[in-house]
């Protein structure tokens, strides 16, 4: 089985998408920081990084779930699977 990004081109412009708004956050949050903007306008803008990053992550997960992790249940890998995927929720902060 193929291994890296989704094979689904939607799903990939999808992640990039994300990905794209959460970097305009993070320039704006430079600049601010930079500009020594008021803290909880930084921390706000900071925010909406964290969320476009975290809705990428969502994105991939689930699209992750339903085709690699279901081939690997078809092809009888199911314990590789489940390490795989603790692995991910065992470092999610």
């Amino acid at each position: 089985m193929p291994k890296g990004i989704p094979r689904d081109s939607s799903i990939k412009q999808a992640v990039l998408h994300r990905l794209k708004i959460a970097s305009g956050h993070l320039a704006k949050v430079i600049q601010m920081v930079d500009n020594g903007d008021y803290c909880p306008d930084v921390i706000h803008q900071s925010r909406a990084v964290q969320k476009a990053i975290k809705e990428a992550d969502s994105v991939l997960l689930d699209n992750h779930l339903k085709t690699c992790v279901a081939d690997q249940i078809k092809n009888g890998e199911t314990e590789e699977s489940l390490k795989e995927i603790l692995k991910i929720f065992k470092n999610k902060q």
